[in-house]
């Protein structure tokens, strides 16, 4: 017996199982899995969009209906929609927002540098709390600093500059 459809039923079986997973079972649903029409099991038909319950034997070759016509309308309505929203849309919003890189780039850093600022911090005496308020930092951006994800946390340059300065430290790679 085949597993998927050919629209046919040509795989020898009685038309009794799952075309998804080839569960047998006499409660079939017809379902659009990827742009096929399949008959499915209950536990296969969220995988496809269904187009009402029937049973294995009320197979209509596939054709579609003229129900199917406002689904298929609103589909390509939504799709259009997308299309034009992302063709016309303003880019100056994610410009304006978040860390402007152009002004505040994080230099290429020394390797281990994380390493380097929480010796240079604790034989300074100072917490981290202590270090961010003396910058006037964000204490996460010095924790990213101080385990080595500087780049990820998104973590400007001036704030490295401002470490190595106030805890005499070498970090950036130059």
């Amino acid at each position: 017996m085949t597993k998927y459809s050919t629209g046919s039923g040509g795989g020898g079986g009685d038309g009794d199982a799952c075309e998804l997973c080839g569960r047998e079972t006499s409660n079939l649903e017809e379902a659009n899995v990827a742009g096929a029409n399949l008959l499915v099991c209950s536990d296969c038909a969220p995988h496809g969009e269904s187009s009402g319950r029937k049973q294995s034997g009320d197979d209509d070759g596939g054709s579609r209906t003229d129900a199917d016509e406002p689904n298929r309308r609103k589909r390509a309505a939504q799709n259009t929609a997308r299309i034009m929203d992302a063709s016309q849309g303003n880019t100056k919003r994610w410009e304006e927002e978040g860390t402007d890189y152009e002004e505040d780039r994080l230099p290429y850093l020394v390797s281990g540098y994380g390493d380097r600022v929480e010796a240079a911090r604790q034989d300074a005496g100072l917490t981290v709390a202590e270090l961010a308020t003396d910058l006037d930092a964000d204490e996460d951006d010095l924790l990213a600093l101080e385990q080595g994800r500087a780049t990820r946390a998104g973590v400007g340059g001036s704030l490295v500059r401002a470490v190595e300065e106030r805890l005499g430290v070498d970090l950036v790679d130059e």
